[in-house]
């Protein structure tokens, strides 16, 4: 399959396509015109990827569970259960941080309001 039928196919653009393969998650062999060519289950492979991605996962990180996946759907091999648990530790722990940042961002507004109301109500 050319690459805009994959394109096509799997509501993913060629420039994507194309960033996927820079990135090694995904492959093509070449016509002898160098065009891309893609085998027929290269749509499965462009949804585990976007299933990664839409979890957050590098690319890099994304990379390696490719191969772990059981067949077309989302399920990967239970080896990389552990390695799936430390990614979403991490997220927990970049929302506590962001949740954090958000609560002192609100201080600081409520703070930044009450000298306004005060400034006002001196002048």
């Amino acid at each position: 399959m050319k690459i805009g039928d994959l394109a096509r196919e799997t509501g993913v653009s060629v420039r994507l396509l194309r960033y996927y393969e820079d990135q090694d998650l995904l492959t093509s062999g070449r016509t002898s015109g160098g065009h891309r060519h893609y085998t027929a289950d290269a749509s499965i492979t462009v949804a585990h990827i976007r299933t990664l991605l839409a979890a957050g996962l590098p690319t890099k990180t994304i990379r390696d569970l490719l191969p772990c996946f059981l067949g077309d759907g989302p399920e990967l091999d239970a080896c990389v259960q552990e390695h799936l648990q430390e990614q979403l530790r991490k997220l927990d722990d970049r929302m506590t941080d962001l949740q954090d940042a958000r609560t002192s961002l609100g201080h600081l507004l409520d703070a930044s309001a009450r000298a306004s109301r005060a400034a006002s109500a001196t002048a």
